[in-house]
């Protein structure tokens, strides 16, 4: 055996020996064993000057990054929507059922059976790993769900992860970066920086530029999902959390399935006392569908997965004193009050700042100046004032809106229970959050154009509307503190390049009132030019899926307004053009048909779906009766076995490329 032969031995026992030590908590070897064998192994990496990339001696480099680099996932990393009451569990329950039962799912199956998974929502961060040809070749943080950070030194540092698998596809997989209690309790006993909070703590370890800070910290993860994979398919969550564990990747144990939401609730009863036993915090449990076809049916809002769900543990509470309250004005105008009030610990993080929505709450909750108030804290969540401690309350003194803008004077404007200032055109903070609102990646894309910078050229070039922007000039720039020659030069580059734009991105950097970037890119496709958009009725509006009433009578407004108007004119004027690029589509074998893909493919997985949906056809992500032909490759899933159960028509991959010429 060579040198190379018997390193490749060495990092697959070691790597083997070292997930059954802390994965397994099932050690092989003893210590001894192990250190021997590692010695071995790092000595031939000095004689040979080869090292695997999958070698444990390779878990922690011995040198501080300069920064974090931008990681786009693969796929999104959705947030989840949040129930806080068994009954809002029972109407998401009843609001899933309503789809599915509409898309004629329960008809199709011949129940009306559901089977919901529960799993602990753990409260660390959230880590995005990737795996190609088997190898662990990225570690991320979850960032706006599109793209993240790349924390591969510090991801490399949980022993639990393994640096090899055995799937050698492509593929990203979801979990939870944590520090468990006893290792703050083991960390604090032998370091004199103290950690007060296990989130915090793990969160800080991940995102430090020095690797060997990480590992000091001892963390673990748990992982719970796979959200991009090529060549293979799941038909369920369990077949999904089932290869995971084949992967040798942790999953915790506590994983159970129900056939009802009542059985789930009476588990959440269960588990709401025996939680506080872990190692770990949590912050309350995940609801899923078990069911792959049906999470197809009931997709996604703009934000969240319609089919989970977390439902959150009732919150810490403590008693502080509210000392001041200071007035905010945000993008819209609306100007709401922030309590200040006297340091307090809640979990271990010490809170000084708390919501308080709006005057009537304010009334409502009888709180005053000086008042000893009762504060709620759901972990990383802004805390909430919930109401005084005594309504005696002598020597405090009452809370008063402000009859005019904090901030430019402007008298306010009350509408309903808010009060707003009209001063869009130089009232400082909402001149600002609108522009940088509208620089933003999901809006035009100006790289480079932050909250510090929009405040600078307001101070200091007088920029007063986001056309301003358009006239910025080299000259005006380099003259400013922290702008040198390059950096003005890539704004202005920047600005330059977003005047080419897509209509959805413009529409959603025009900041109107509830429309996000998934409604944006609805109404572009509806469309099709922002002239048309400004021409809509409240009829068609209605009728785009996810718009109501009250989002329709916003965009209706936005674009009656004639200042708003004139505003987005100036900006056509600067040279800003909003082009939608469509899916072009033609007529051909698969228009107006129901397409399944699985197994794995000569071509790229997406260049496919491309294709046949420019084509006409709709690719979907399961198998039913509405299927009209399945696309198979190589070592297809279980979706070809449906396939064929149900008589559907399947596919080679030459033949559906022969299709598609057509």
């Amino acid at each position: 055996m060579n040198k190379l032969e018997r390193m490749k031995e060495l990092v697959d026992r070691l790597n083997d020996y070292a997930m059954h030590y802390y994965t397994y908590d099932s050690p092989k070897v003893s210590d001894r064993e192990y250190d021997a064998l590692y010695d071995e192994l790092v000595a031939l990496e000095g004689e040979t000057g080869r090292i695997l990339e999958y070698s444990p001696t390779q878990r922690v480099g011995d040198s501080i990054l300069d920064k974090f680099q931008k990681h786009t996932h693969l796929g999104k990393l959705w947030s989840l929507d949040k129930a806080q009451s068994y009954e809002e569990l029972k109407s998401w329950d009843t609001r899933i059922r309503r789809i599915l039962k509409d898309s004629s799912y329960f008809e199709d199956r011949g129940s009306n059976d559901l089977e919901y998974f529960l799993e602990f929502k753990f409260d660390g961060l959230t880590v995005n790993l990737t795996y190609e040809n088997g190898i662990l070749t990225q570690g991320a943080s979850r960032g706006n769900g599109s793209t993240g950070e790349g924390i591969f030194h510090q991801i490399k540092t949980i022993k639990t992860i393994p640096l090899k698998i055995p799937y050698e596809g492509r593929m990203e997989i979801q979990g939870e970066g944590l520090m468990s209690l006893s290792a703050l309790e083991r960390f604090n006993a032998t370091h004199d920086e103290q950690l007060k909070n296990a989130r915090n703590a793990a969160a800080g370890a991940l995102r430090n530029l020095d690797p060997r800070v990480t590992k000091e910290r001892n963390l673990s993860a748990y992982f719970y999902n796979v959200g991009y994979i090529e060549g293979k398919d799941f038909s369920s969550h369990e077949e999904m959390i089932g290869f995971i564990r084949e992967q040798n990747l942790p999953v915790f144990g506590y994983l159970k399935k129900f056939n009802s939401i009542d059985e789930v609730i009476g588990e959440i009863e269960e588990v709401k006392e025996t939680r506080k036993d872990l190692d770990l915090l949590t912050d309350g449990m995940v609801i899923k569908i078990n069911d792959y076809s049906a999470r197809e049916i009931l997709g996604y809002t703009q934000k969240f997965p319609r089919w989970a769900v977390a439902f959150k543990f009732e919150a810490e509470e403590v008693t502080t004193v509210l000392k001041e309250i200071i007035w905010n004005v945000g993008r819209t105008g609306k100007v709401t009050p922030t309590a200040i009030l006297e340091p307090v610990d809640i979990g271990g993080a010490t809170v000084q700042r708390a919501t308080l929505n709006n005057m009537d709450d304010i009334s409502r909750k009888k709180v005053r100046l000086g008042s000893k108030v009762w504060l709620r804290r759901s972990n990383d969540v802004i805390p909430e004032i919930l109401g005084a401690v005594d309504e005696e309350q002598g020597g405090t003194s009452e809370i008063e809106m402000p009859g005019c803008c904090p901030y430019c004077g402007t008298e306010l404007i009350r509408d309903g229970v808010h009060y707003f200032c009209m001063n869009k055109l130089s009232c400082k903070p909402q001149l600002i959050a609108s522009i940088v609102h509208y620089g933003s990646r999901d809006a035009m894309n100006i790289e480079g154009f932050s909250e510090k910078t929009a405040s600078q050229l307001f101070e200091e070039l007088d920029l007063k509307s986001i056309s301003d922007l358009y006239d910025l000039e080299m000259e005006s720039l380099v003259g400013l503190e922290r702008f040198g020659q390059k950096k003005a030069e890539n704004l202005l580059n920047a600005i330059e390049s977003s005047k080419n734009c897509n209509l959805k991105n413009f529409i959603y950097a025009l900041g109107i009132p509830n429309v996000g970037i998934k409604t944006a890119t609805d109404l572009a496709e509806k469309y099709g030019s922002l002239e048309k958009l400004m021409e809509a009725t409240h009829e068609e509006l209605i009728n785009i899926q996810d718009i109501g009433d009250v989002v329709a009578e916003e965009i209706i407004a936005f674009f009656g307004d004639e200042k708003i108007l004139k505003s987005i004119r100036k900006l056509l004027e600067k040279g800003v053009n909003p082009v939608h690029e469509s899916v072009k589509k033609r007529e051909g074998f698969f228009n107006e048909k129901t397409v399944v893909i699985t197994g794995t493919f000569g071509i790229n997985r997406k260049d496919l779906k491309k294709m046949i949906e420019e084509q006409g056809g709709k690719v979907t992500g399961s198998v039913s009766k509405k299927t009209d032909f399945v696309v198979v490759g190589e070592n297809p899933g279980s979706k070809y076995t449906k396939a064929q159960s149900l008589g559907i028509t399947t596919l080679g991959e030459a033949e559906a490329l022969e299709y598609l010429k057509s």
